[in-house]
């Protein structure tokens, strides 16, 4: 139950985070899935530390969600970098 939560917060925080990024018509819904999961992850590993905010694996809360819709929009930010 908890990876179908999981993957429906990411879908959301990376459909978000292309809007955010003006990538929304390039992607799909399974790539706005992936950039979620895995902005989650970076979100998780690097930023939540450095704030003091639990991950999404904890809880999904408003901190939680808006840690790691940054951790998705600088993987998309960081995608369009090495793109160009």
């Amino acid at each position: 139950m908890n990876l179908i939560i999981y993957l429906i917060a990411g879908a959301i925080v990376g459909y978000v985070a292309s809007r955010i990024m003006n990538t929304n018509s390039q992607q799909g819904t399974l790539l706005d899935i992936v950039v979620g999961v895995i902005g989650a992850f970076l979100a998780g590993f690097f930023i939540s530390p450095l704030l003091g905010i639990g991950t999404i694996n904890d809880a999904i809360t408003i901190p939680t969600l808006l840690v790691t819709l940054l951790g998705s929009v600088i993987l998309i930010w960081l995608y369009k970098q090495v793109r160009r």
